[in-house]
């Protein structure tokens, strides 16, 4: 063999996990040489065991045995090494290149026998090591940046993840603070606005039976007078009784003839044919009393709380009254198509041949509702989303149902209309344009028959579309809806009477 082949190269003593000198190389089953150190710490974290360079996996861990002989060449290249830095001041620009292991270590037969195996063991350690650099350790490398990358990169996102936690943790901190901010506060202005509502009633209370025990005095008074009177008029005439019975009894003739004309008319009294006692009239004083009140809590309200929370406190005031209605066949326009379950109306198509019957509207396309309503207080709530054009109201039983009329409350009707998609308007005498901040979906229908009130409300906004108030009524009220036609689909949406939600 030349002498080239026993030349040995540093990458031939590398481990290829380290890549450091090796020191206590050790051999594993597929015949890759690594430090002890580096393959015990590798298979320790990397289950199964695996091969680094060839990825060949050891279904058990081997006990580890050092190579006696690449561990006395590494040292002798070690040592070779160090001689050639000491002699040479450009050593260091020529660590890459081949270097000598001398070949006089041993002697004779021996010598030749470690030569033969030595020079073997360089070229295929040459071989091994180069082609290892080439295709194992330099991907073994790359593969550590990527993964150093990755890992880098993993390491970042978590970070990342606990910083957005924190923050959360810190905004769900913030908002449960607020929370509690909230909370107090609202619990003290509920404590205000209840406060403030239990001293009205207990003011209109005692405003109440004010009135009533007043009242009660004024009768009394009379009464009492006019019992004293007749006590007075008794005691007379028990007095002129027991003068009469005494002369009777009496035997002096004399005495009788002189008191006779005395005794013998009845004393002079009131006459109490006309006299009457009328007991006070309670009426309505309650029903004053409580519309004060409402009007008082209503004012105090108003300084409490914010405009939108009051409309909402009026409108479910108001849903409180809220009453059942269906529409009834009976009275619709023969152009109109009714649901079966009396809730929905709508505008068709074909003019239908129905029965004519006092009851039915012939000129206007109106549909009243069954029921019926002579006093107290109703509320109902109408869909009227998708629609362009439509009229919603309450109507007196007696109204013209035949003829051309206008709707306003001289013939009868109380009620709001939409036209033009956005022209709304309360149809009082004259009618009256209404702005409004919101398009209502649904709308809501109250009425107080003795308080001569009917009001309208965009049920979604809480806010009150139009009131008509000084009304008198005398005769039952319905409530009537117009779907209006459907101008070629633009208007061909029902309406719907819906569910009242409190």
């Amino acid at each position: 063999m030349s002498a080239a082949s026993c030349l040995l190269t540093e990458d031939q003593f590398l481990c290829s996990i380290c890549l450091d000198v090796f020191t206590d190389p050790v051999t594993i089953p597929c015949g890759h040489n690594f430090l002890k150190t580096c393959i015990t710490e590798h298979w320790d974290i990397d289950l199964p065991c695996q091969c680094p360079n060839c990825r060949e996996v050891f279904n058990t861990k081997h006990e580890l045995q050092v190579n006696t002989v690449i561990s006395e060449m590494a040292a002798q290249f070690r040592q070779s090494a160090q001689q050639v830095a000491s002699s040479s001041s450009s050593s260091e620009q020529q660590v890459s290149k081949p270097k000598e292991v001398p070949c006089d270590v041993y002697s004779g037969s021996k010598r030749r026998t470690w030569m033969f195996l030595l020079c073997l063991l360089c070229v295929f350690t040459a071989w091994m090591v180069s082609d290892q650099k080439k295709h194992l350790v330099g991907p073994l490398k790359e593969e550590y940046e990527a993964k150093k990358a990755e890992l880098w990169k993993t390491g970042a996102e978590i970070l990342q993840m606990i910083q957005k936690r924190r923050l959360k943790i810190q905004e769900i901190k913030h908002s449960e603070e607020l929370s509690d901010e909230d909370a107090d506060r609202e619990i003290s202005e509920g404590v205000q606005i209840f406060t403030a509502l239990k001293e009205s009633v207990e003011r209109s209370l005692a405003e109440l039976i004010k009135t009533i025990q007043e009242k009660q005095r004024k009768t009394e008074k009379p009464a009492e007078g006019f019992i004293t009177e007749l006590e007075q008029e008794i005691s007379e005439m028990k007095k002129r009784s027991t003068e009469v019975e005494q002369l009777l009894q009496s035997e002096d003739h004399l005495h009788l003839l002189q008191s006779f004309t005395s005794l013998n008319t009845v004393p002079p009294t009131k006459d109490w044919t006309e006299v009457n006692v009328h007991p006070p009239s309670y009426e309505g004083t309650v029903r004053r009393a409580v519309t004060q009140l409402e009007e008082t809590l209503s004012e105090q309200m108003k300084k409490l709380l914010p405009e939108s929370d009051l409309k909402r406190v009026e409108l479910k005031r108001v849903q409180q009254s809220a009453v059942d209605v269906t529409l009834d066949p009976d009275t619709a326009h023969p152009y109109l198509i009714l649901s079966d379950d009396g809730k929905q109306v709508n505008h068709g198509d074909v003019r239908k041949n129905l029965p004519d019957n006092p009851k039915r509207f012939f000129n206007y396309v109106l549909v009243l509702g069954k029921q019926s309503f002579s006093s107290g207080r109703f509320y109902y709530e109408v869909q009227v989303k998708g629609k362009t054009k439509w009229t919603l109201g309450v109507v007196r039983e007696s109204i013209n149902r035949k003829e051309e009329i206008t709707l306003s409350p001289q013939d009868g009707y109380w009620a709001i209309w939409l036209r033009n998609d956005n022209e709304y308007k309360g149809l009082a005498d004259p009618a009256v344009l209404l702005s409004l901040k919101s398009r209502p979906q649904k709308v809501g229908v109250f009425v107080d028959y003795e308080e001569g009130l009917v009001s309208f409300y965009d049920v979604d906004a809480a806010a009150l579309i139009y009131s008509f108030t000084g009304c008198s009524f005398t005769e039952k009220l319905y409530p009537f809806f117009s779907p209006s036609p459907k101008y070629g689909g633009k208007n061909s949406a029902p309406l719907i009477i819906s569910p009242v939600n409190q």
